[in-house]
């Protein structure tokens, strides 16, 4: 079975955004739906998983990165982004989805990774 997980990069500094809250969104019946909220460690990954085993499964999902928040507590209160949304779909549950996030105050880039 596959996996979905992220990791966040602060490339201001260099170095992970260690504490940034995430919320992930399930699409069901037209509307996404919250399916847990957590935060970074001080890797910028997230302790496990966001989503495995049977509870990975098709269909369209959405990733909330609090980023306004989280360059607030690295002093920095002018950000020109609040918050970064990522919509995506998982059609293979037996692969890895994960979604590697670099962020500055006013910039970010993601991609699909393994």
């Amino acid at each position: 079975m596959g996996k979905l997980s992220t990791h966040v990069l602060d490339t201001t500094v260099g170095r992970p955004a260690v504490n940034l809250e995430i919320s992930l969104y399930h699409k069901i019946d037209g509307e996404f739906k919250l399916l847990k909220t957590i935060k970074t460690n001080n890797d910028g990954r997230c302790d496990q998983p966001l989503l495995e085993n049977e509870y990975l499964i098709k269909g369209a999902y959405e990733l909330v990165f609090e980023v306004a928040d989280y360059f607030a507590t690295q002093n920095i209160e002018s950000t020109f982004l609040q918050d970064v949304v990522i919509r995506f779909h998982i059609d293979d549950i037996s692969q890895n989805y994960h979604v590697p996030l670099l962020i500055t105050p006013f910039s970010y880039s993601t991609y699909r990774g393994s």
